[in-house]
């Protein structure tokens, strides 16, 4: 008895778990896809792996071959980093703005997307 109650609670709380997991994939995804357009690339950037992280480094205004970088295991965090703080420059924000990018994606993508801010390039 003990074991079914074990079996039906493990299997509720997994699959409470998938369905918060399911919600963060697609607001991370919206805000993705809001602050690509907003950068001028395809939205449907968002939902292709690497391809997404090759859009984000061209947004922080960094070469194409910077995504070799992320393969590379401690400097990939660095490099993430330093994408994450152009982003937040390039929408108008500081440095504080990028650490907050880097340390809370899913909310601070939805706020560049869905937010008023502009896309002003200033490595370009």
């Amino acid at each position: 008895m003990i074991g079914e109650t074990t079996n039906w609670a493990s299997a509720l709380f997994s699959g409470m778990m998938s369905i918060v997991w399911i919600i963060v994939a697609i607001l991370v995804i919206a805000g993705l896809w809001k602050t690509f357009v907003k950068a001028g690339h395809p939205g449907w950037g968002a939902i292709i792996p690497i391809y997404n992280i090759y859009l984000m480094i061209k947004v922080a205004g960094r070469p194409g071959w910077w995504l070799i970088l992320y393969f590379i295991p401690i400097v990939n965090v660095i490099i993430l980093i330093i994408v994450s703080i152009d982003i937040a420059k390039n929408f108008g924000h500081g440095a504080g703005f990028g650490i907050l990018l880097w340390l809370f994606a899913p909310i601070m993508y939805l706020i560049l997307g869905f937010g008023s801010d502009e896309y002003r390039p200033m490595n370009a």
